[in-house]
Formats: C-alpha cells, structure tokens, sequence
C-alpha cells in the first residue's frame, strides 16, 4: 500500500508540474506523508482509513474543509504548516487515491516533545479558530462511531464481548446528543460552541527549525472546546484551563469534558478493526480501552 501511495502522489505531482525524482515516505499511519523531493512539498494521501471515510466524495469534502481552514489560518498570521503555493489549491485525485499538497517544513529532529506546553497553546488557536467565516460540520469525527460500533468484533485482548456490548449501548445514549448541535446544545446549554481542530491539537504542533505550527486540520469541525483536549486527562486539561484564564478565554466544563472524553474512547475504540494494516494501533486502543472502563457509563448521560 505504501508503494501506491508514493507513485499515485509522484505521478499527480509530476502531472502538476512539479519536478519529482526522489519520492521519500516521512510517516505513515491513517495517510501516507511523502516528501517530493526535491521539490518543497509534501503529499499527503489517506490511506488506512474507517469505513465512512473512505467513499471518494465524502474524502475529497473532508480535504477541501482542511485546506480552505488552514489557509484562512495562515492568512490571519497563525503558525500553519501551509498548503503547498504551487499547486492549485484543491484535493487531487489519482489511481483512484484523493490527496493533498504542502509546504515542506524542516522538523526539528532533537526537539523533545512537549505536550503541555502545546496543550497550554491550544486556547490561542481556539481564539482564532473562533472567527473563521466559512461553514463547517457539525461534530463530522464523531460521525463514524454508529456504524464503527455495528461493525467491530471481539479481538482476545483487545475488546471483548462486553466491550462491544457496552460500547453500543453507551452509544445509544450519546448519539441523539453528540450527533446534533440541537442535542448537544440541549443537555449542554451553556457549553462553548465554535469551529475546533478536532484531531487532538496539542500533539499536532509539529517543532520544526523556525518554530512549532500546528498541522493536520483534517478533522477540523464545529463542536465543543472540549473536544479538542478530549483523552487527554486532568493534567493537561488544567494546563489548558491556567492557559485560558490567563488570556480571558473560555474554560472547559467538566460535564462536558467528561463525555468528550467517553466520545474520544469510542472513536479510537472503532479503529480495532484497522489493527491488522496498523499493528501499531493496538498499543494506543489498549490504553484508552483501559481507562474506558473506568469511565461512568456514557459519560454520566444517563
């Protein structure tokens, strides 16, 4: 799959005019990453994706959303890492694969990752995401969950039978809330509603040599702030919090925060069946499987 990912996105980048003699993979989990080289930019193309995403349309919306966020963003002077300037900016389709190009941005290789720190950003890029004029989908990554959870079977181990029992009947309670914004807003009054990154920010501030910028708006969505610190725990919810106070932003509700981390679980507890493409997946499906169970049962909604 890897091989056909870096000939899909060298050929449609040569078919764009750019000049492509050493195609390099740099990561691969959901999408393979791959520098151009030796031109400036990086293709990204999904690859290993759940079910609901991989029907072409729905994919190439889903990429057109990140591209026109991210370049907004860069335009208001927030650190991005940027669609690439020389191609046009829109999805490309080739050998069947739907892909998209970026600036090439050296990364700091000795930098130490830092997750509080990161977390501790995350309110200023709330602040700007808050404004952004276009039109996003209400809470799209949760949209996956319904019939993730129909489909995903018991793995020895990993989830067993009363996982997956749980797991949907947790999720029969949740959908009519988190599904919605009328719902949502409905059990959540007062809750702080605005366009979010959607794909855990604090561990997509990539450090590169000129400084960190936050990368992979794939998921980018209408929903609550606490969304994008969901999973994460106390710890660094409170970095956000002193973050947030500090600027005289919003702060996150526990109530919400509580059932944002539930939805997280749920999410990456559908991507069991992706293991097999992605062994490394079941060390992460492993740790959130475990503080699932502690959790209260959906999230208190009941």
């Amino acid at each position: 799959m890897t091989e056909t990912a870096v000939q899909a996105a060298a050929t449609a980048a040569r078919t764009l005019g750019l000049k492509v003699t050493d195609p390099t993979v740099l990561y691969e989990a959901f999408s393979t990453v791959v520098h151009l080289k030796p031109s400036p930019v990086v293709a990204r193309v999904p690859m290993n994706l759940p079910n609901g995403l991989k029907e072409p349309e729905p994919a190439v919306r889903r990429q057109q959303r990140e591209l026109d966020v991210v370049t907004w963003l860069a335009q208001q002077g927030l650190p991005v890492v940027p669609p690439s300037s020389l191609v046009p900016l829109e999805p490309v389709e080739q050998d069947g694969l739907s892909m998209t190009f970026w600036a090439y941005v050296d990364v700091d290789r000795d930098a130490e990752p830092d997750y509080f720190g990161a977390t501790a950003r995350v309110p200023e890029l709330h602040a700007q995401l808050a404004d952004y004029p276009g039109e996003l989908r209400w809470m799209s990554p949760l949209r996956l969950i319904g019939q993730g959870l129909a489909a995903v079977e018991v793995v020895p181990g990993l989830l067993e039978q009363e996982d997956v029992d749980r797991a949907r009947a947790e999720w029969r309670v949740l959908e009519p809330v988190l599904t919605s914004r009328a719902g949502f807003e409905a059990a959540f009054p007062s809750a702080n509603v605005q366009p979010v990154h959607g794909d855990a920010p604090s561990w997509n501030l990539i450090t590169t040599v000129d400084g960190p910028l936050w990368a992979d708006f794939e998921d980018v969505t209408l929903g609550p702030i606490e969304w994008d610190v969901a999973g994460f725990g106390p710890e660094l919810c409170k970095a956000y919090d002193e973050a947030a106070r500090a600027r005289g932003l919003p702060t996150l509700d526990p109530r919400v925060q509580q059932v944002m981390d539930l939805a997280r679980a749920l999410q990456v507890l559908v991507c069991t069946p992706l293991v097999p493409q992605l062994p490394a997946l079941a060390d992460g499906i492993r740790m959130f499987a475990t503080q699932w169970r502690a959790m209260p049962f959906a999230g208190g909604l009941t």
